[in-house]
């Protein structure tokens, strides 16, 4: 199989939320999905619905800005969500436990560039942009093969 390498669009915050839940079905311990795009793309709505749609019950899912990280006891493993949008140094990643994150739990990263050379090489990247139309989005989807099976996704 091929790597993943997609452009959609998203045609509104809901299209984003199911394609959120369909991406969470297939997740499992130790996949990291790295949210890329500017202020306001989507990359933590995008977060919220896939952890909501792995929760037993429904709580609150605030973003990690402030926070830098928020875990969630989801069926079948931990998730870890993080905003590095003030990470000043990759080496503060250790300090969190995101780099054993990697390996025991479902990781979705806003702000990934801030990893430096600790960027899982097996991570999913996806590139959230406003696109032309209201509440449209661009979404590019990239990766190594495990993702492949997102190039066959459907999103209608």
């Amino acid at each position: 199989m091929a790597q993943l390498d997609k452009t959609v669009i998203l045609g509104s915050a809901s299209a984003t939320a199911r394609f959120a839940e369909a991406l969470g079905a297939q997740l499992v311990a130790g996949d990291t999905v790295l949210l890329e795009g500017g202020i306001g793309a989507g990359k933590t709505h995008l977060a919220r619905a896939l952890i909501l749609s792995r929760l037993p019950v429904p709580e609150d899912v605030p973003s990690p800005t402030f926070t830098l990280v928020q875990t969630y006891e989801a069926k079948g493993t931990e998730i870890w969500h993080a905003d590095l949008y003030r990470l000043t140094d990759p080496s503060e990643l250790e300090e969190l436990g995101l780099t054993d994150a990697f390996e025991d739990a479902i990781c979705l990263i806003e702000w990934p560039d801030r990893l430096g050379s600790l960027r899982p090489a097996t991570a999913l990247t996806l590139s959230l942009d406003l696109a032309p139309q209201e509440g449209e989005r661009t979404l590019h989807m990239s990766g190594p093969e495990r993702w492949s099976f997102l190039n066959e996704f459907s999103f209608t």
